[in-house]
């Protein structure tokens, strides 16, 4: 399998979350921190990640009498690269994002579930935001969140740390306007729409100010998982 065959899985792409910060771990242990997919299907996803390149064997030992291989994440393999990117069909897409869903959806049940777990407390971020950027400003803003993501991307597992599911997601919503008639036509609908809704949308950025504590809010100031 390709990487984005191999990748293109719930269960798998929860592996490789898991696999992340530079972890060696036995199957077994990958089953304890994905408590609602069965032991055999995690064994099973595994071997085909292993087979595939994404997981190598970082070291064996015997327990019991058997043989048990602790693996580690190839990084290089766990990527879907630019020029893969372009080669996929909007069904590809379709199918890739439903996966990444499945694998969020699944994640969130899991964390829920767990003894204990606070949403607000725990800073918990699902809010949506729509934005109009040209392309300019938006190219500006991935940089920007790179910025502030890549170099958290290496951390390792360390006293006081928590594994956190980080999941941008970014598409336009519209065409871009390509002229002054079609931004006055726009302008118009807008003061349609703000005349006919009876609350504050979260666009609106005196709501965006009033909200600027995290703690106060359960969706937390996350961008969409």
């Amino acid at each position: 399998m390709d990487p984005l065959e191999l990748l293109a899985h719930p269960v798998r792409l929860r592996i490789v979350h898991a696999m992340r910060g530079g972890r060696e771990l036995a199957t077994s242990e990958l089953s304890a921190r994905i408590p609602d997919v069965s032991k055999a299907t995690v064994y099973r996803h595994v071997d085909l990640l292993a087979a595939g390149g994404v997981l190598e064997v970082a070291g064996e030992r015997r327990v019991r009498g058997a043989v048990e291989r602790r693996y580690r994440l190839r990084q290089d393999r766990a990527v879907i690269d630019a020029e893969a990117m372009r080669s996929l069909s909007a069904d590809d897409h379709r199918r890739g994002f439903a996966v990444a869903m499945a694998a969020l959806l699944a994640e969130f049940g899991s964390y829920l579930g767990r003894e204990g777990a606070d949403p607000v407390a725990d800073l918990v971020g699902y809010r949506q935001h729509a934005v109009w950027l040209s392309r300019e400003e938006l190219l500006e803003m991935i940089a920007q969140m790179r910025a502030a993501i890549a170099p958290r991307l290496a951390n390792p597992p360390a006293p006081g740390r928590a594994r956190y599911l980080l999941s941008p997601i970014l598409f336009p919503t519209e065409d871009p306007f390509t002229t002054a008639e079609d931004l006055s036509t726009a302008d118009e609908d807008l003061s349609t729409t703000a005349g006919e809704a009876p609350f504050v949308t979260e666009e609106d950025p005196s709501a965006i100010d009033e909200d600027s504590s995290v703690a106060a809010d359960p969706a937390g100031p996350g961008t969409p998982a």
